[in-house]
């Protein structure tokens, strides 16, 4: 008699769509696990390869993410002058669902209207 195994291989285009079904407002990963016949602990396992950039798609193609845009009333706004920066540095924050990286200085509002837009 003859031993076959009948353990699924995963592409890492399927991984990644399995991984951002769980990302989504409201998901559980044992339901998204259970709907693609997954085991719960692997899916657990690939969101932690897919935060680490691990099933990033081997095309080259860049991802694009979805952008909404505000309406924003500017009234008057002057910007005060800052002393230059003896030390540039950056801020690198992994989302899990996006990566943001910003370099140099950073306008604090700025970057926490960028934040919370991305954690809608």
């Amino acid at each position: 008699m003859e031993n076959r195994s009948t353990r699924r291989l995963w592409s890492k285009h399927e991984k990644r769509q399995i991984v951002e079904g769980t990302l989504k407002p409201g998901a559980s990963v044992s339901v998204v696990a259970r709907a693609h016949d997954v085991n719960a602990n692997q899916v657990f396992r690939w969101r932690k390869l897919y935060r680490e950039g691990h099933l990033e798609s081997n095309d080259g193609a860049a991802r694009l993410l979805p952008v909404k845009l505000a309406d924003i009333a500017v009234q008057n706004v002057s910007v005060p002058t800052r002393q230059k920066s003896k030390r540039k540095g950056f801020i690198d924050i992994d989302l899990g669902h996006a990566r943001v990286r910003i370099e140099g200085e950073a306008d604090p509002d700025c970057v926490r209207a960028a934040l919370q837009g991305l954690l809608r």
